[in-house]
């Protein structure tokens, strides 16, 4: 039963992850790291103090972002660490002169989580790239079906889901 539990709270710190990123929310992105984590997207290992400012100034010159993450493998090494492999693809939609740029990037996500306090935290992030693709973005907001969708994601408290997870 302890090692359900462990597996969704790794799954929820995975996806908090994910929140942090695509809302622009540098709080909850420290929280899912260890104070002392090592963080490498492939450019050097780096502290969760070095490494978020870079990635909210990155992130926010972004109109927006999807992490997707899938097929995690999670293997246990005693009771309070773990290693962790999961896959993920990531659509940042890009302002540029000549009109707005989809990349989409698949790679995954290298980790190793310790438990402390009973919190399992990412202690060390890897990160693997294995494809990408970019070109002129295509996404519409608004003309045919999407005319009656007028709810859309935006950063931190702009976005929906802010006010939704507030209310009681």
């Amino acid at each position: 039963m302890t090692e359900v539990a462990d597996r969704l709270a790794i799954a929820e710190t995975l996806a908090l992850y994910c929140r942090g990123i695509d809302r622009c929310d540098a709080a909850l992105l420290a929280a899912v790291f260890t104070p002392d984590a090592r963080i490498d997207y492939g450019d050097g290992a780096t502290s969760p103090a070095e490494t978020i400012p870079s990635l909210m100034a990155g992130l926010g010159a972004m109109r927006l972002t999807q992490h997707n993450i899938t097929n995690t493998v999670i293997r246990f090494i005693g009771d309070a660490s773990a290693k962790a492999e999961t896959n993920c693809v990531a659509l940042h939609i890009i302002p540029a002169p000549e009109g707005e740029i989809e990349l989409v990037v698949g790679g995954r996500y290298l980790d190793r989580l310790v438990k402390r306090e009973d919190r399992w935290r990412i202690a060390e992030r890897l990160y693997v790239m294995d494809w990408n693709r970019s070109g002129p973005a295509t996404m519409q907001q608004e003309g045919g079906l999407f005319d009656g969708l007028r709810r859309h994601g935006g950063r931190g408290p702009d976005d929906p889901s802010a006010a939704w997870w507030e209310a009681s």
